[in-house]
């Protein structure tokens, strides 16, 4: 079974076939997402040459166990690019903080320039990550791109969020609130390092293997407890 692999071709098409799909009858915001990049010739021709080069990483492994750590790899990096633009969407992010949280990302640059660069960015971060968790469920069958993948996210997102937080916090109270995140960001990088070094070391099929590591882990309110406990 590992004793052959994916042609790059064979990946790139599938990618096409899966965002042309999700444009036409994925979940709303997906369909949405995808939609925009079809409509527009230069931004879908942007998002083939970023997708090309993400996905060579994979197609050039000589073995289908490689070409499914590095796809693991690539859905890292994909979960990693599009963070900024799901904080400014889930936490409603708007005047002057939207721009102080693109000057921390961006510099003292052109503030609409950047806007329109991380959206872009967005766009294609998201077409790509829809591909990758597409070839890994239909061509691979890697189980851990299902449940163990989106538990990394939902991590990452808190992650993200708590490093935001703090870089954002204006007023005393959200000053205060920032020191106690402040001594929750090691505990929490540290736990998506262990996830997704445990990630890259599962078999395809991960069920037992993955619910073994679960269960070895402090859940998000022992996590914090061991913040608050420490902080005294």
């Amino acid at each position: 079974m590992f004793g052959w692999v994916y042609k790059h071709e064979r990946f790139m098409e599938e990618s096409e076939r899966c965002v042309e799909a999700t444009a036409r009858s994925g979940r709303p915001e997906q369909q949405l997402l995808a939609s925009r990049i079809l409509e527009q010739p230069i931004a879908y021709q942007r998002w083939l040459s970023d997708h090309d080069r993400l996905i060579r990483c994979v197609s050039v492994q000589s073995k289908l166990e490689h070409q499914m750590q590095a796809l693991r790899r690539s859905t890292f990096s994909l979960i990693h690019r599009k963070a900024l633009f799901g904080y400014l969407r889930d936490q409603h992010v708007v005047g002057v903080r939207r721009q102080r949280l693109f000057a921390l990302f961006y510099g003292p640059r052109d503030y609409v320039g950047s806007v329109v660069a991380e959206h872009g960015s967005y766009l294609r971060s998201n077409s790509s990550y829809l591909c990758t968790r597409f070839l890994a469920d239909e061509l691979m069958h890697d189980g851990a791109m299902q449940g163990p993948l989106q538990l990394y996210e939902e991590w990452y997102a808190e992650y993200f969020k708590v490093f935001c937080d703090s870089a954002l916090a204006d007023t005393q109270e959200e000053k205060d609130a920032a020191t106690s995140l402040s001594a929750l960001q090691p505990l929490l990088k540290h736990r998506l390092n262990e996830t997704r070094s445990a990630i890259l070391g599962l078999p395809r099929q991960a069920g037992d293997a993955w619910r073994d590591w679960e269960l070895r882990q402090p859940t998000g309110d022992t996590v914090k407890l061991r913040v608050g406990f420490g902080a005294r």
